[in-house]
């Protein structure tokens, strides 16, 4: 289990968890920052000036999980892991990335005011690190627009007037009690190409209906991996009574088939996507979300749409629409009709 301590840079999450491994037997620290110190030695200096933060590389993500899964095959843990993470899309990757590994977390808020932390910044031994000082205060705006979704995921723990002491003895006892549990349903992930089938529902506007899991970053079509010896139409009509409780009467016509190639440490395989049609408002009334996989879904167009999916995604959904207009599937690798 890892015990993942939230909350602004300068709350005091690492003395916190510091104090929290004396009361929790058999737990560890594990530190993420010790991941990007890695990262910023062994990466040139191109790669590294692209990011305002080594947080914002695949790499660190994947890393942190991956270096967590290795860290408790070794301890009995849990870990203790102080850091900040302020974009919803970072905390999908990685919580969902250990839920595949079946590693439960327990996701904690550290919340202090800001006037405590601007105080604590402008603390003579703060300021000896004129750069940390800058950096801290500099990532306050982010961190408080990023607070309406923490204190939502999260369980929040004021810490504004607490020692570190104090605030390691509440921590345990929220522990021990279960709180900040994050119910993430997330299958292994893949060792080979996969095969998933994904369906498009649309508006009275033409709109596409979107989802968003709470176990990746970014938005997705419903739908989801085909498994062995099921047909893939039947599948997508699975999927869809799974995370949106929407039950199809026949199965739906094939818009696009897409060979998404291997990009480690992605194997890719076949992406289809099937026409769902239009829903009406009481069928949307109907939608009903499954809370450990998806915390929202929207209809988008198709400008919307590019915002909130990924390029490769996005790529699938302009030819299916144009598939859907043509009235004629298309067969797709990496996004690009065959031929074109």
């Amino acid at each position: 289990m890892i015990i993942w301590l939230n909350g602004a840079p300068g709350a005091g999450k690492t003395t916190a968890a510091r104090e929290l491994l004396r009361l929790l037997p058999g737990s560890a620290l594990f530190d993420p920052e010790l991941v990007g110190a890695g990262l910023r030695s062994l990466l040139p200096a191109d790669r590294l000036a692209a990011v305002d933060d080594v947080r914002e590389l695949p790499a660190w993500r994947r890393l942190v999980v991956d270096t967590a899964a290795a860290l408790l095959s070794e301890l009995p843990g849990p870990l203790i892991t102080p850091m900040t993470l302020d974009r919803q899309e970072h905390r999908d990757e990685i919580f969902g990335g250990l839920a595949a590994r079946r590693i439960a977390v327990q996701h904690f808020l550290l919340h202090v005011d800001e006037t405590f932390l601007r105080r604590r910044a402008a603390h003579p031994a703060a300021l000896e690190d004129a750069a940390a000082h800058h950096r801290r205060l500099s990532r306050l705006p982010r961190y408080r627009a990023a607070l309406p979704w923490l204190t939502a995921d999260a369980h929040t723990l004021d810490a504004s007037r607490l020692t570190p002491r104090q605030t390691a003895r509440l921590l345990a006892e929220r522990v021990r009690r279960g709180d900040g549990t994050c119910r993430i349903v997330q299958g292994p992930p893949p060792t080979a190409a996969t095969l998933a089938a994904g369906v498009l529902f649309f508006d009275d506007r033409d709109r596409v209906l979107l989802v968003d899991p709470t176990y990746k970053p970014g938005w997705e079509f419903p739908g989801g991996v085909v498994e062995p010896g099921e047909a893939p139409a039947r599948a997508a009509v699975r999927e869809v009574a799974e995370e949106l409780g929407l039950r199809l009467e026949r199965d739906p016509a094939l818009l696009v088939v897409d060979w998404e190639p291997p990009r480690p440490p992605r194997f890719g395989g076949l992406r289809l996507l099937f026409d769902g049609g239009r829903l009406d408002h009481d069928r949307t009334r109907d939608i009903l979300l499954p809370g450990a996989e998806l915390r929202g879904w929207c209809f988008a167009a198709e400008d919307e749409a590019e915002r909130l999916l990924s390029p490769g995604r996005f790529a699938r959904l302009r030819w299916a629409l144009r598939a859907r207009a043509q009235g004629r599937p298309l067969n797709l690798e990496a996004g690009v009709p065959v031929g074109a």
